[in-house]
């Protein structure tokens, strides 16, 4: 039971530090700047279609015990090769973001170049697949700085003294609503490879099975939770920047959150904040984006530490070579909504397949709120296009 609790924190954590990257913290900082209080609407919508999409997902893969291009390759042939093409695109591509936030946030704290500071972290990445136990440092690694970031955040949100029943009331009285906000926002926590992390993850723990269902449950819901409280938090900390009529620097908006809240004390900790989201991002990145491509090959399966490396080297050569790829981020990040709906699709026509799923019974509740967060996200994506 100690095991399986460990490996349920650890996928919680895995997914909610995945979703936690250098975008995240742009996109809370815009977003509360274009739409104010109303801004914690979004956030809850976003929660909500976390949770459908997180129980769908989770319960399927675990109850199958299969990965999720499995799945759909088992459903259709070749389904499951189109799924892991989308995600690893989509991995790779963010991933060059994320170390590209690693190089800024060792710049913000020591002063060294931003090239310096992004191969440090794909360094220090490396280090955690060269483990024997790969796994377990990585949950570790997700956990410890998992909680450095609420701190933070914790702390800022309380410097920057937001007004909280205005912000309150909004989050369910919304003002004014944004669909490119709620289809960014859902696809920077859930879409593309951060659905299936913790999924994959738990996978590989040995967690599988219909009699898994409550702890995979909780598992889901502890990860979307954790993913909540940081945007909700560092939401509260922006509007009270903001309402207190400072400045947003448009080229880095969450570091001047930080800086006006706590001075030049607040550089160094906006870069411990960036790096701690964009280093977990890359460890969660890279492996999720990985385990897409293990089936496909016995060489994948045996040598996945080495693929994962050469991942998270492939992702610094190109920051590298190119430098900070926001418009390629910020476009991933809009297909990684797109992706999330197909995705699901899939998954919820393969939970109805008894040569797939065997005598389990998908709840109707999860499927009929996984078929709605479909619609909605196709819908909301057709029409920012």
């Amino acid at each position: 039971m100690s095991k399986n609790k460990n490996a349920l924190l650890g996928a919680a954590f895995l997914m909610a530090t995945s979703a936690v990257g250098p975008g995240f913290l742009t996109q809370t900082t815009v977003f509360t700047e274009k739409l104010a209080t109303s801004f914690g609407f979004i956030i809850l919508l976003s929660i909500l279609i976390d949770l459908a999409v997180q129980f769908n997902i989770w319960q399927i893969i675990t109850v199958s015990g299969k990965r999720a291009q499995d799945l759909a390759n088992d459903l259709f042939p070749g389904l499951g090769y189109l799924l892991a093409f989308l995600i690893v695109a989509g991995g790779l591509a963010f991933n060059i973001g994320n170390v590209a936030g690693a190089g800024l946030g060792i710049e913000a704290m020591t002063g060294v170049s931003v090239q310096t500071g992004a191969i440090l972290s794909a360094a220090i990445a490396i280090g955690i697949f060269l483990f024997k136990e790969a796994g377990k440092a990585m949950d570790t690694f997700a956990k410890v700085l998992g909680f450095v970031m609420i701190a933070l955040i914790l702390y800022v949100a309380f410097t920057s003294h937001p007004p909280l029943g205005n912000a309150l009331e909004h989050t369910f009285f919304p003002e004014k609503f944004d669909a490119i906000a709620t289809l960014t926002l859902v696809g920077g926590t859930v879409g593309g490879y951060i659905s299936f992390a913790g999924a994959h993850r738990l996978l590989d723990s040995g967690v599988r099975g219909e009699s898994a269902l409550k702890e995979v449950n909780r598992g889901a819901s502890t990860g979307i939770l954790i993913t909540a409280l940081i945007r909700y938090l560092l939401f509260l900390a922006t509007l009270g920047i903001i309402l207190a009529g400072a400045s947003i620097n448009p080229e880095n908006p969450a570091a001047s959150v930080f800086e006006n809240a706590a001075g030049t004390f607040g550089k160094q900790l906006f870069g411990l904040m960036i790096w701690a989201a964009a280093i977990t991002s890359v460890v969660g990145a890279a492996y999720t984006s990985i385990s897409f491509l293990r089936s496909f090959h016995p060489l994948v399966e045996r040598y996945q530490s080495y693929i994962t490396i050469v991942f998270i080297l492939i992702s610094t050569i190109v920051f590298l070579l190119v430098g900070r790829p926001v418009k390629v981020l910020v476009f991933v990040g809009t297909l990684n909504g797109f992706v999330l709906p197909v995705a699901l699709g899939i998954l919820l026509v393969a939970s109805r397949k008894q040569r797939l799923m065997g005598s389990y019974k998908h709840s109707v509740l999860l499927q009929v709120a996984g078929w709605v967060v479909v619609l909605i996200l196709l819908a909301m994506g057709f029409n920012v296009f």
